[in-house]
């Protein structure tokens, strides 16, 4: 078994053997870590981050992916995916990440080619190979490259990894696409979308570290069931944090504010999918 420095020199030799590489970046722990050591490995002058500005993502994402590429010195290009423009993608089929995957990393390739880049990167790691990830599919059948998977880091790695390396995102929350908040067959549009965006700032600002909102139904009975860590369920119970958010919940569009005697699970809407495209 490698050490953590040992995994840490495989990925960044790694990432040499590209010569230039654009990185598909979020801002999230693992992109960000990935961008940085590309950096180091090949130069910023050598290294593009892209950068797609959706409705998927909340601005707070793009806010810091902007900061950060400008405080590595790395260029970054930002495109529109336009997700919701992709045939099926609205009726949130159970490919819906392969869809999107296949759309974003097309036009990031293009990206590539345009700038005259020669390989792509994208931020999974080795603990995102036991859930249900239709999009690592559209990831590999586009040669995509996954170097942080290739060097066998796991989430834990990059968080010990970044926080030696000084990076602000070492301890950040794990996040996905706002996409994900939605059962499958249920359809995404705009105004739903922002709905799920101003439920969860709600719990930011009440300063809740990891959390989720999950929509549920359509029409004037739509359900928002909240997922935090279980070690806040004394937190959010504090009549004046719970009235509050239930406040703001309802205001984003809510009829009804659950909290999930679970807690947060990570792609909990993914269970009992099956892990064809």
């Amino acid at each position: 078994m490698m050490t953590l420095d040992e995994k840490y020199l495989k990925l960044k030799e790694y990432l040499k053997t590209f010569g230039s590489v654009a990185v598909a970046f979020s801002s999230g722990v693992d992109s960000t870590f990935l961008l940085h050591v590309a950096k180091e490995a090949l130069g910023a002058e050598n290294v593009v981050a892209v950068t797609a500005k959706s409705e998927l993502l909340p601005g707070s994402e793009y806010k810091e992916s902007v900061s950060f590429c400008e405080s590595e010195g790395v260029k970054q290009i930002v495109i529109d995916p336009k997700e919701l423009d992709v045939p099926g993608f609205r009726e949130n089929p159970k490919n819906r990440c392969y869809l999107c995957k296949k759309t974003l990393f097309t036009k990031i390739l293009e990206v590539a080619k345009d700038n005259n880049i020669n390989a792509v990167a994208e931020g999974s790691n080795m603990d995102d190979n036991g859930d249900y990830r239709p999009g690592l599919i559209a990831i590999e059948e586009l040669g995509i490259k996954s170097p942080l998977r290739f060097a066998e880091l796991t989430k834990q790695d990059i968080r010990d990894l970044s926080k030696k390396e000084g990076l602000p995102t070492w301890d950040k929350p794990a996040f996905a696409c706002l996409a994900s908040r939605f059962v499958y067959g249920e359809t995404i549009n705009e105004e739903r979308l922002l709905m799920v965006e101003k439920a969860e700032d709600s719990l930011r600002r009440a300063g809740f570290k990891q959390f989720r909102v999950r929509i549920h139904g359509m029409g004037k009975g739509v359900l928002a069931r909240i997922e935090i860590l279980t070690s806040e369920f004394d937190k959010i119970m504090n009549e004046e944090v719970r009235t509050g958010i239930i406040k703001e919940i309802k205001a984003a569009g809510f009829a009804y504010v659950t909290l999930d005697l679970s807690g947060f699970v990570s792609g909990s809407m993914n269970v009992g999918v099956s892990d064809n495209k």
